[in-house]
C-alpha cells in the first residue's frame, strides 16, 4: 500500500522560508514522478512544482518560480519542497503526489493528507 505523508507545515512571518518534506513508502520511488500541490480556502487546486524521477528535471508554477524549489532524495523516499520569501498568498494547504514517469502527463496516482502552512503579515 503506498502512502505519502508530508511533514514540515507551520505558522511563518512573510519573508520567511519553510521547507516541506514528503516521505513516500509502497512505490518503487524513483519510478515516480513526484509533485506538490496546495490548495487555499476557497480557492481550486494549484500546481505547485513537479519533479522528475532522477530529480534531473524540475518544473514550477508561475507564481512560485524563483521562490520555490523541489528537490529529492531517492536514496531516502523522500521529497522537499523548499519555500523561500514566503508571502500572504502562499498560505495554504499542502499536497504531495506521485505519478508513475512512465506516465508524462494527466492525474497523479496517490495523494498525501496535505500539510498547513499559513503565512502571517
Amino acid at each position: 500500500q503506498v502512502h505519502l505523508v508530508e511533514s514540515g507545515g507551520g505558522l511563518v512571518q512573510a519573508g520567511d522560508s519553510l521547507r516541506l518534506s514528503c516521505a513516500a513508502s509502497g512505490l518503487t520511488f524513483r519510478s515516480y514522478t513526484m509533485a506538490w500541490f496546495r490548495q487555499a480556502p476557497g480557492k481550486e487546486r494549484e500546481f505547485v512544482a513537479r519533479i522528475n524521477g532522477d530529480g534531473t528535471y524540475c518544473y514550477y508554477g508561475d507564481s512560485v518560480k524563483g521562490r520555490f524549489f523541489i528537490h529529492r532524495d531517492n536514496a531516502k523516499n523522500l521529497v522537499y519542497l523548499q519555500m523561500d520569501s514566503l508571502s500572504l498568498d502562499d498560505t495554504a494547504v499542502y499536497y504531495c503526489a506521485a505519478r508513475a514517469a512512465i506516465r508524462r502527463a494527466g492525474e497523479y496516482d496517490y495523494w498525501g493528507q496535505g500539510t498547513q502552512v499559513t503565512v502571517s503579515a
